[in-house]
């Protein structure tokens, strides 16, 4: 299949390898070229342009922040140059209300856009682990499940609405964070009475707590391994606020949430935001004074 990728991070440079691994004819763009340049010596096509990476069958795009996504033209201009029939499949984490303005926007010149974001990190993404949650129109769904297979372990389809895709998706992501939020604030307590925080976190992730968020986090947390960052605090900070945006728009109290996202505040201020999110953790055992 002839497919384009726009958007060549951590994330998608490892989705992107393995659209090429599953024999799809791929072109890619990145604003730095040195990912897209690492890509066609895999065998990829290298756009000069973004419009180029539109005149497949499938689009997938992978930038981080709704801001972004209006900075390439994904959201109109950039659209005027699309192949008739093109479906773009959104891998980011993006608001739901922008997710109703870029269905909409698609709909306009005839294009068909699923909304796909996902679970995983970089080395997951690469191993094409991840779980992606798709949603959309149906017949656009059905035209890019088997491709979004091939790069994934799970695909759920959440609704035919885009923005349902991106509920679920940010929905996840606060979960994520208030587990980190309160591993954090557990380890500092049994820190400060003197107990292992190691042997606290090997016990419970191996028992009541026994999950790859409790495990991978938690020993994170415990070292204080915050770099390289596989999801950084800035991200972290950007997605739990679209929950609070959700839940404003829904009328659903989210006090954890508001806790929280005032944590990523303190982070980014003591030169945390380019750390992952589980620094969140060592920011807690700071302020504890450990």
């Amino acid at each position: 299949m002839k497919i384009g990728f726009i958007g060549l991070g951590h994330m998608g440079s490892g989705i992107a390898a393995n659209l090429l691994k599953s024999g799809h004819e791929l072109t890619v763009w990145n604003r730095s070229s040195a990912p897209a340049e690492a890509l066609g010596e895999k065998g990829a096509h290298v756009a000069h342009a973004p419009k180029e990476a539109l005149q497949g069958e499938i689009l997938f795009s992978m930038l981080a922040t709704d801001s972004a996504v209006r900075d390439v033209g994904l959201d109109g201009p950039l659209l005027e140059h699309a192949k008739t029939g093109l479906v773009h499949v959104n891998l980011a984490t993006i608001s739901i209300d922008f997710a109703r303005h870029l269905a909409q926007a698609h709909d306009e010149k005839g294009l068909g856009y699923v909304a796909a974001p996902v679970f995983g990190r970089s080395d997951v993404a690469a191993a094409g682990q991840l779980t992606i949650i798709a949603a959309g129109a149906s017949a656009s769904v059905a035209k890019v499940r088997p491709v979004l297979e091939q790069v994934s372990r799970r695909l759920a389809v959440a609704g035919e609405a885009p923005e349902q895709a991106n509920l679920f998706k940010i929905a996840g992501n606060f979960m994520l964070a208030a587990a980190i939020e309160s591993m954090g604030e557990a380890f500092a307590l049994v820190r400060k009475g003197g107990v292992d925080a190691q042997l606290f976190q090997d016990v419970l992730s191996q028992s009541l707590f026994a999950c790859p968020v409790y495990q991978g986090y938690g020993n994170a947390i415990v070292n204080a391994k915050f770099e390289p960052a596989g999801f950084s605090v800035k991200l972290g900070m950007k997605d739990v606020r679209l929950a609070l945006d959700a839940a404003r728009e829904l009328s659903v109290p989210l006090p954890l949430a508001s806790l929280v996202h005032d944590h990523f505040i303190e982070a980014t201020v003591a030169g945390l935001g380019d750390k992952d999110w589980a620094s969140l953790g060592g920011l807690v055992a700071s302020k504890a004074g450990l």
